[in-house]
Order: structure tokens, then sequence, then C-alpha cells
């Protein structure tokens, strides 16, 4: 059933529970390790038959109910005024931070149907790729999470920088993150009508908040992206991690599909969320580093959980690390899909 995942998304019966992984196409791969060899990241993100490529891999390779864009999350900070690069070993390098009232002022709205149309010339291309195989899903980063690399100049782990910005200047930065929202909400209804038939979301960082502070500072501007693409016809997938505790205001903001993270059992999230959800996830990639018997168990567990109720995308809490084994990765598919089958 090539609609399972869309299916799920929608809460309706499916044959099979679906499952797809974040970072699905990535390092593990050796494919994807010969395409970079050849090629920087950004080339990739950047050419549309490379991204197609990079996108189509784990698709052919692992029997993935779903296929995700290759492309990166912070694509839409360099038209915006933030140029950045990604330096070996260090990950992305922000080359002009944002930390003043004045930097936000300087950044501008853009318009992704130009800036960004290598990205949606490559939804175009894998649309008809995959015709009649598996749905695409497209993705932004969310505000926060966004906000944070401009912030931080790349990754951060305290954020310090970020909610500085946040307590000391809330005016400056409910500027930066309306603006961000109103990109994001721009670039994800033009995936969509480029051919994305599923969207993501991305605050992976913004489980550094408290739930006071997601609701001052984030929810509103998260809403507002959510308000942008009602009515797309697309499902839309809410995904962060260490979000246990703001789940509920996260269902506040929005998203037919919320992603659960590993250190949460399934069952207790989705039961703090409520049966009009849906959920994805929530195995920890770490355990595809470890023995089969321990990583299948615990596949069967988050199964289990479930319950086989519709709704539920397998997947895990985040995404595949570098050095996962490629058969780990293809074992769990086949489990999922074996354990879920419904007669």
């Amino acid at each position: 059933m090539k609609d399972r995942f869309l299916r799920a998304c929608r809460r309706e019966a499916v044959d099979r529970t679906p499952v797809w992984f974040m970072r699905q196409a990535g390092r593990y791969l050796p494919e994807y390790r010969a395409l970079r060899r050849e090629h920087t990241l950004l080339t990739l993100c950047r050419t549309p038959d490379l991204a197609v490529e990079a996108t189509l891999q784990p698709v052919r390779r692992l029997g993935v109910d779903a296929a995700i864009l290759f492309s990166d999350l912070l694509l839409p900070l360099e038209p915006m005024g933030i140029p950045f690069e990604f330096q070996a070993g260090e990950g992305p390098v922000i080359l002009k931070p944002v930390r003043t009232a004045a930097d936000i002022d300087a950044l501008r709205r853009f318009e992704p149907r130009e800036d960004l149309a290598p990205v949606l010339q490559a939804i175009r291309l894998l649309r008809r790729e995959l015709e009649g195989g598996v749905p695409l899903i497209g993705f932004a980063g969310a505000p926060f999470t966004l906000a944070s690399y401009a912030i931080e100049g790349g990754h951060s782990t305290a954020f310090a920088l970020t909610k500085a910005l946040m307590y000391g200047d809330p005016a400056a930065w409910h500027r930066l993150a309306g603006l961000l929202a109103a990109i994001v909400g721009d670039y994800l209804r033009a995936q969509v009508e480029a051919g994305a038939q599923a969207l993501q979301l991305f605050d992976s960082w913004v489980g550094a908040l408290d739930e006071a502070d997601y609701r001052e500072f984030v929810l509103p501007h998260v809403r507002a992206i959510f308000a942008a693409v009602r009515g797309s016809g697309v499902p839309v997938i809410h995904f962060g991690t260490g979000t246990g505790h703001l789940l509920a205001a996260q269902r506040e903001a929005g998203g037919d599909v919320i992603g659960l993270d590993w250190r949460l059992p399934l069952d207790e999230g989705w039961r703090r969320l409520g049966d009009a959800v849906a959920v994805q996830g929530n195995l920890d990639p770490t355990l595809l580093l470890g023995p089969r018997p321990r990583l299948i168990e615990r596949v069967d567990d988050v199964l289990r959980r479930a319950g086989g109720r519709p709704g539920h995308v397998f997947n895990l809490g985040h995404g595949v690390l570098p050095a996962t084994p490629v058969e780990n990765v293809l074992a769990v598919v086949e489990r999922v899909h074996d354990q879920s089958a419904r007669g």
C-alpha cells in the first residue's frame, strides 16, 4: 500500500505501520558517501539532480514508506542575509551571527519561489521519479531552531545567547521569530505547490525551553506557520526533541502528527497529546548501533505501545547516526512491516 504513510498521518486504517527515518539519506549509506566525495553538502542541496539522487538512495535500499527531500533546514537563512558554511568536523557555521536588534532589522524577507528555486525544482523532479511509489515529504526549520543557529553562530547546547536575546529584548526576538515564521510559511506552501505530499516542521532544539517560555516566545510563531499551510491538503508533522514537557503546548500550536522522541514512552506521549492527533516515533537512534536482539526488542516495544491504533508512523526520535550499520536500518524496516501486518 503505497499511501500507508499518508493514511497513517490522517489516522486512517493501514495494512502495516509505515516507517521512514529522519536523515535516512546520509553518511551511513555507502552510496551517499560516494556522492559526498565528489560534492559538498551545499552543492548537493542546491543542485536538483544531485538532491534527487540523495533523496532516492534510501528509498531504493531500504523499502521505507516515504521519501524525505534531501536538503538542509538552514537554506532560508542566506537569502535573509545570514550567510553560513559547513566546516569539516564543525557542522554549520554562521558567518554573520544575528546578535542585536539592528542585526534583526537588517534582515530581509524573500520569495522562496525565486531564491530557493533549486529546492523546488528538486521536488518537481522527485515527484516524477516517485510516480506510483512512495509519497514525498518536504520540510523546513521552525523559528526557534533557525533563530538559535543564527544567534549562536552554529549549534549550541546551552542556547545562552539565544535566551539572552529573548529575555533581554523580547520585541526584537518577536520581530526575528515573526520574520522566520512568515518565510517558513511561504517556503512550505511553495513546496506543496511543487509537489510535496506531506510536510515536517523541524523544531529540533526547542526542548531547551520550559513551557512558559515556549508559550511566550515560540508558540505564536509556530501557530502562524501551521495557519499558513492550513488548507494545503497535505498532512504536517510537528517535530522536536526533548519536548516531553511541551507536548500539550505543541499540540495547541498545530500539526496533524506530533513527533515523540525516545525519552518518553510512546503510549505515555500519545496519552498526553490525546487521541485526536497522530504520532511519529520513537526509537532511540543509538539502538541501531547496538546488538540486533536488543534493537528488535525495542522496536517491538514501540509497536506494542502503539497498540495498532490508527495514526502511528514509526520513526526514530531523531536522525540516523553516521556510524549506523545499513543492515540494522533495513532490519528495523522489515521488523516493523512484519510485526505490524494487519490480518
